[in-house]
């Protein structure tokens, strides 16, 4: 399977040198081959519209004038293409040489695989927990919280993030992050897309889970890698992605998880997640002011 059969879409937010870093290792994996590069920018300030369309002529560039979300700018760039398959690509992600190819060549050799994704890696080469199982309460619960604090090893946590696995074999898995996540076209087009009421966050939880509902294997391939400097572009507005997380997760409990008995548990699924955000806040909050108290004490 050639690189010419893949799609790249890459979702643009303020990410500027990020973004040139990001095209400049799709350029030099040789993706002169692939059908289309599409950088859809949402609205962004930071003239890196501008720097795609100066430095990276061979990309289609989509420039919206607001800032559409992630799901539905995936969407936009998705339906420009026709290729077989399609690869989401965070501009804070960067492919090693052989991922497009290796991504494809194994959607090409698995035809009941709907999605599949590369061991992500951080900037330091240690290991990203880019593949996970579904999130249930009590990952909620632990799950970079006080109470997560104080039991670091909790079986909750470690199921979630599958931490007690060394991800060194490829196999099935419930979802893959949406940093970098090659999707069958035939496979996207049968669930509908990326869920556009998700603006920002668990889209890629929504878009597996549903994947695994029409019967389509979800897979993690640790051959091939890319370094994800995750939260570069989420990192200019902490707080206010902060809340955006967190409405994703209420958005999601209540699209998969408000049927039948888990009805009962919607209030307490509610508070808590409510009080997870306002704990969030709370902590940048102070991390804010100590930061700049020490500035102003040094």
């Amino acid at each position: 399977m050639s690189d010419e059969w893949v799609d790249v879409v890459v979702v643009n937010w303020n990410a500027g040198d990020c973004l040139r870093r990001c095209l400049n290792a799709l350029r030099a994996s040789g993706y002169s081959g692939m059908t289309t590069v599409t950088v859809v920018d949402n609205a962004s300030t930071d003239d890196s519209a501008a720097m795609v369309r100066d430095e990276f002529f061979e990309c289609r560039l989509v420039v919206n004038s607001t800032n559409y979300g992630f799901a539905r700018a995936n969407n936009q760039g998705v339906a420009l293409g026709k290729a077989e398959f399609v690869l989401l690509l965070n501009p804070d992600a960067y492919v090693a040489p052989e991922t497009v190819g290796a991504l494809s060549q194994f959607l090409a050799d698995q035809s009941s695989v709907g999605a599949v994704g590369p061991r992500l890696l951080n900037l330091d080469d240690s290991l990203q927990y880019s593949c996970r199982a579904f999130p249930t309460i009590g990952a909620g619960v632990f799950r970079q919280t006080p109470l997560g604090s104080l039991f670091p090893r909790n079986r909750f946590t470690a199921d979630y993030l599958m931490s007690d696995w060394p991800h060194d074999e490829a196999r099935n898995v419930d979802w893959l992050s949406g940093a970098c996540l090659m999707l069958r076209r035939s496979a996207l087009d049968q669930i509908g897309g990326l869920d556009e009421r998700f603006h920002m966050y668990c889209e890629d939880v929504d878009l597996c889970l549903r994947l695994h509902q029409r019967g389509w294997r979800v897979c993690y391939l640790p051959t091939t890698r890319v370094v994800h400097a995750i939260g570069q572009s989420s990192n200019r507005a902490q707080g206010r992605m902060i809340v955006a997380r967190h409405c994703a997760m209420l958005r999601y409990f209540r699209k998969h998880h408000t049927h039948g008995i888990k009805l009962l548990l919607t209030p307490l699924v509610v508070v808590g997640i409510t009080a997870r955000c306002l704990g969030a806040l709370t902590r940048l909050s102070f991390n804010r002011a100590r930061d700049r108290w020490r500035g102003r004490t040094s």
